[in-house]
């Protein structure tokens, strides 16, 4: 699987030193020596992770940091900071700015092997909580406190983070369902509880898992990428 990250440095041969380490690893390297050009991108394209300069002209790695976090494509992947101010105060700021991980400047292979391989897997992490499959199967819906009003509908598709149904029974956005729907492979119904995100046309609505247990989430796992060979 390609990951597409994006490195921000006002020092070319940093970036080409990046691209040097990422690239062996299986990501697809953009660059940009411009904090001004990286926020129109960061706000037009989608990034797998970014890695940034803490110390540049124009916008700095904090304020970069924060405009990501501000983004709709790239709010939630991760972040990195590249900065040769390695001490409490620097990543303690980095923190409130949504930074993820820190290296500091200058870098060790071994150190930057370390902290990509960090960001490698939490990335693919995020994408398998958003992995989606089309799966068929009732789901038996109750909305409300005592008296709860129930109705069966349809799973469209699931993953480990939710799963989309038809018809949408009437519920509206913000509404907490318990649900009842079978997996592959699993003798017991799983029975988490799930929050309405989104309706979409024609009738159906979009769920997020807000209270599931270990191993139905892992139930749910299996079904998308295969259960391990024994």
């Amino acid at each position: 699987m390609n990951l597409k990250i994006m490195a921000v440095d006002d020092e070319p041969q940093i970036l080409e030193l990046i691209k040097a380490f990422v690239v062996p690893m299986g990501m697809e390297v953009a660059t940009s020596m411009d904090s001004r050009e990286a926020v129109q991108r960061i706000s037009s394209e989608v990034f797998d992770g970014f890695l940034l300069d803490a110390r540049m002209p124009n916008l700095d790695g904090f304020e970069l940091a924060r405009c990501i976090r501000k983004s709709p494509l790239n709010a939630s992947v991760p972040v990195a900071m590249l900065t040769g101010y390695d001490d409490v105060e620097t990543m303690r700021q980095g923190f409130k700015a949504g930074v993820t991980f820190f290296l500091g400047k200058p870098f060790t292979r071994e150190r930057a092997a370390g902290l990509f391989g960090a960001m490698r897997g939490a990335i693919l992490r995020d994408k398998r909580r958003h992995a989606r499959l089309p799966y068929r199967a009732a789901v038996e819906c109750s909305v409300g406190d005592p008296p709860e009003r129930t109705f069966t509908t349809e799973s469209v598709n699931v993953g480990e983070g939710g799963m989309l149904i038809a018809p949408s029974g009437g519920v509206e956005k913000g509404q907490v369902l318990r649900l009842e729907f079978s997996m592959p492979n699993r003798k017991k119904p799983l029975r988490p509880l799930a929050k309405i995100l989104r309706q979409e046309p024609p009738d159906r609505c979009a769920l997020q898992f807000t209270a599931i247990e270990p191993d139905e989430t892992e139930a749910i796992r299996d079904y998308i990428f295969g259960r391990p060979e024994d």
